[in-house]
């Protein structure tokens, strides 16, 4: 495998290859990893996993945990699948190729997660690689937000969590999407959490969790600012981008 193609994230703690020319792992992944509300014991599914970077972290960052990896791409999965070996996390992680919108064949989880693509179809130039156009933007009609939202619940068991990285501008479909296409509310508990580039400007990303069947008001968090003036990482951002701190409720 060539080494160019191998990041490191956590303090250099876990390694990913990444598909050559493909969606690489970002700050996203691993912020996504930090919010998921996680306990030792528990399990997660990762939907629109990739090279699994997300579900990794959520490994890295909690003991006693499972992940389960869906993707559509199966060289993505294939990595994912490298990935977990690298990492000495194979015997508690299983990656599956699988579209999202079929039935899939698993069980529930006590989490989800997911960061599914930040574009709908028709609304965006489609990358030039197939495979990085596929994880950046819906490239079909008939799959939507609602349908990762709607896929996420199916497995979700008891009152577990859902938790989604996306675009700021996004956030109103996200919480529409909580709801089913009849209007019954299906999430509650929700907590909303932008994520800052600096001070002073737009959130750019929001982090969004919700719980199954709960009825909790929303919190809206003041959110996380990423980096200073100067371009550097804030301490908070650097204590969960590579001290492995965790963005559970209430605890950040």
């Amino acid at each position: 495998m060539n080494t160019e193609n191998l990041i490191y994230v956590l303090n250099k703690s876990l390694a990913l290859y990444q598909v050559p020319g493909g969606f690489r792992t970002s700050m996203d992944s691993v912020m996504l990893g930090a919010a998921c509300p996680i306990k030792s014991g528990q399990s997660v599914l990762d939907l629109g996993c990739g090279v699994g970077s997300a579900g990794l972290c959520v490994l890295k960052r909690v003991d006693n945990t499972h992940l389960t990896g869906i993707d559509i791409q199966q060289d993505h999965i294939d990595l994912a699948i490298k990935n977990s070996e690298i990492n000495n996390m194979q015997n508690i992680s299983q990656f599956i190729c699988a579209d999202i919108r079929n039935d899939l064949d698993i069980a529930t989880f006590d989490h989800v997660i997911c960061n599914p693509p930040y574009k709908e179809a028709g609304t965006h130039r489609l990358s030039p690689s197939p495979a990085k156009a596929i994880a950046m933007g819906h490239i079909e009609n008939n799959i939507d937000l609602q349908s990762w939202i709607t896929r996420a619940w199916l497995h979700i068991k008891g009152q577990g969590s859902l938790t989604i990285i996306h675009e700021a501008g996004q956030i109103d479909n996200i919480l529409h999407s909580l709801y089913s296409k009849n209007g019954g509310k299906r999430f509650g508990g929700v907590e909303i959490i932008p994520l800052y580039p600096k001070q002073g400007v737009p959130a750019k990303r929001v982090i969004l969790r919700a719980y199954k069947h709960k009825k909790s008001p929303a919190i809206l968090h003041h959110g996380i600012i990423m980096h200073d003036h100067d371009g550097n990482s804030t301490k908070q951002a650097e204590s969960i981008l590579r001290n492995k701190a965790t963005l559970c409720p209430r605890n950040y």
